[in-house]
């Protein structure tokens, strides 16, 4: 079903109605992202409450906005990955290790159990899991500034 094949809405409960083109009507609608990490804008599944795909997104550049906002809102509301921006600190080069970080959500820290810990997701991308399994991502590693940078080092 490509982008233009569907309207998509909010009812009075707050959840998402998708009506195809032929007017069959889903309720409770959950956008769910192919590649959330890898590809965060392209292959998105529109699923009812029963798990079935009912609609697919290419990318959701090309939807109309409102629909965007609204499958933007929506995975906002379920998605919690911040963003590594900086390293300030680690308490040590052995692991554990607690590290002081600036995300695009603010200022935390995070346990680091082990290296295993650190997942390479491409030359630039890191995924890393702190002890209490939140998940922070470093979209590109040549944007971290020098200093994050060579503390990271130190881990890869």
């Amino acid at each position: 079903m490509s982008n233009t094949q569907f309207e998509l809405q909010r009812d009075s409960y707050g959840r998402l109605v998708l009506t195809t083109q032929n007017g069959e009507r889903h309720e409770g609608v959950t956008p769910v992202r192919a590649f959330p990490i890898a590809a965060p804008d392209e292959g998105l599944s529109l699923v009812n409450y029963e798990g079935h795909e009912v609609g697919w997104v290419e990318r959701t550049a090309d939807l109309p906005p409102a629909i965007g906002q609204l499958i933007e809102e929506e995975l906002a509301s379920r998605e919690f990955v911040p963003e590594i921006e900086k390293i300030t600190e680690v308490s040590s080069f052995a692991c554990p290790s607690i590290w002081q970080i600036v995300t695009n959500r603010g200022t935390t820290q995070l346990t680091l159990k082990g290296e295993e810990d650190i997942r390479r997701l491409s030359q630039t991308r890191l995924l890393i899991a702190d002890s209490n399994g939140i998940e922070f991502l470093v979209r590109d590693l040549t944007q971290l500034d020098p200093n994050s940078r060579k503390l990271l080092d130190r881990f890869l």
